[in-house]
């Protein structure tokens, strides 16, 4: 795992020749609400991490924090970030680069930015599908293909 710059992570992008979700064209989108159960955020979590980045590298990179200064849990952030050997601040350093065999550890650090109530990207290098989490408790996956978005649905939404 690798901590980045917001200036590498927008190079990380660049060399791959893509744009954040948000400023793309033509593409497809599922929106998610976060669990009313708090213990269901390490289970989305992980199947997130688990699922869309194919085991393959991915970016979290974190756009949105301090909007609910009172929920937040900076000191279990840190420390979590510091058990790599990174003691920069996340203002600093906001981009985590996983690599595919990291599952469990971008599992750890996307639920800890749900529960904190931050927001940010989760950008995968095979760019099947991609996350942005908000602060307003919610996640938009997006995709190119309606297709690829199937999973998501199957996983998230009630079937009728």
């Amino acid at each position: 795992m690798r901590f980045y710059t917001e200036e590498e992570c927008e190079q990380w992008m660049r060399s791959r020749n893509r744009q954040k979700p948000e400023a793309a064209q033509g593409i497809h989108m599922e929106r998610v609400e976060y669990p009313r159960e708090l213990g269901r955020s390490f289970s989305i979590a992980h199947w997130i991490a688990s699922s869309i980045t194919y085991r393959r590298p991915a970016l979290l990179w974190v756009t949105e924090w301090g909007i609910w200064d009172s929920s937040e849990n900076a000191h279990l952030y840190y420390r979590l970030r510091q058990s790599y050997g990174d003691h920069r601040l996340l203002p600093e350093a906001p981009g985590h680069l996983f690599l595919g065999f990291e599952v469990e550890d971008l599992t750890s650090f996307l639920q800890v930015c749900m529960l904190n109530g931050w927001g940010g990207f989760l950008l995968t290098e095979i760019d099947y599908v991609n996350v942005f989490f908000s602060h307003d408790e919610y996640i938009d996956f997006f995709a190119g293909e309606e297709s690829n978005l199937e999973d998501v649905r199957k996983e998230f939404l009630p079937t009728t």
